[in-house]
């Protein structure tokens, strides 16, 4: 073999040194903060982010099932998850909100606990080049540009499914049906919204009245303690109760029970979400029908965030698909209930 030239050398050298120097520029790209430049694509498939996900509380059923689901999501795809519990109260959100911008996480999901005062610190953290991503109720902001994108159901057409279902099932009553309703948290997405849909339908009938309409906070204590109150005043007048969500409807029940009507019978009870207890109450005989609102969107939560990161487009809305279940189905379909 030859021995190579002393310039043949000084080439070969300098070419590796040109290599090595590129393959540093191009691996200095990397980190967070390109994490955070949707418009860069910057985020690779398989790359690690930090998500923090600020949950509204854990009042219900619905509500621990779709916990669970995003935190499941986020750490089954490989990411890291910080979490914080809301405890219904926004202040709380808020400053998670700014604890998450502190720690420069890649991402923020959260549910908002009510529509509207949290213009600020998402201006925050659109300053700081963090995209925020709403989770199952939606915020009552004029600059849109405050959050990517929302995921989660149509609370007026669960409300619109209740009344319609109400409707076609008092079609033969003659004369006034009385409801009273069972709202969520005051000020929040679901319960105006869900309010809405339901008055939307039924102000096209008008013998169905709603006689009694109170908070009921979303819980199955406060439903049990409102549905008391009904009944202390209204009595026997009360036909139908609508409650903004199950656990509500599943307190109201034991209060009609302790009242010494049948729920279901005497009064009927209409629920939204198509939690498991739902189905344990119609399978009884105690609730008549539920709209579902599916809680089990964390991997698709998960696939918009890598989506936006990556530079891709994605709607300013996003449905998740639900149905609605009557007592007949209930004990066929209990078994397969997840939450």
């Amino acid at each position: 073999m030859k021995k190579m030239g002393k310039g043949k050398a000084f080439i070969l050298i300098v070419m590796a040194l040109m290599l090595f120097l590129a393959a540093c520029s191009s691996s200095g790209t990397g980190g967070n903060t390109d994490n955070k430049d949707a418009g860069s694509g910057g985020t690779k498939s398989g790359d690690k982010l930090v998500i923090g996900f600020s949950q509204v509380g854990a009042e219900s059923e619905w509500r621990t099932a779709n916990t669970k689901s995003m935190q499941d999501a986020i750490k089954d795809a490989g990411h890291e998850l910080k979490f914080s519990d809301a405890q219904q109260k926004q202040e709380n959100q808020i400053k998670a909100i700014r604890s998450f911008i502190a720690q420069k996480v890649d991402a923020i999901v959260f549910s908002p606990v009510v529509e509207t005062g949290f213009e600020t610190v998402l201006q925050e953290a659109k300053d700081a080049g963090i995209p925020v991503f709403l989770a199952d109720r939606a915020v009552d902001i004029e600059d849109d540009s405050l959050w990517v994108t929302f995921l989660g159901s149509d609370f007026v057409e669960e409300g619109k499914k209740a009344a319609n279902w109400l409707v076609e099932e008092t079609k033969d009553v003659k004369g006034d049906v009385n409801i009273v309703e069972l709202q969520g948290t005051v000020g929040s997405a679901p319960a105006i919204d869900r309010k809405e849909g339901f008055e939307e339908v039924i102000k096209e009938h008008p013998n169905l009245k709603i006689i009694k309409s109170q908070t009921g906070d979303f819980t199955r204590a406060k439903g049990k303690e409102v549905m008391e109150a009904f009944l202390k005043s209204e009595g026997d007048k009360i036909d139908v109760l609508y409650a903004h969500n199950d656990d509500m409807a599943i307190g109201a029940i034991q209060a009609i029970e302790e009242y010494g009507l049948k729920p279901g019978e005497d009064i009927k009870i209409i629920g939204v979400d198509a939690v498991k207890g739902a189905f344990e109450a119609m399978a009884a005989g105690k609730m008549n029908v539920t709209v579902e609102c599916n809680p089990l969107f964390g991997p698709q939560m998960v696939d918009l965030i890598e989506a936006h990161l990556a530079g891709e487009k994605i709607e300013k809305r996003v449905a998740v698909e639900e149905s609605m279940y009557t007592m007949d189905q209930a004990e066929e379909l209990l078994p397969t209930r997840q939450y």
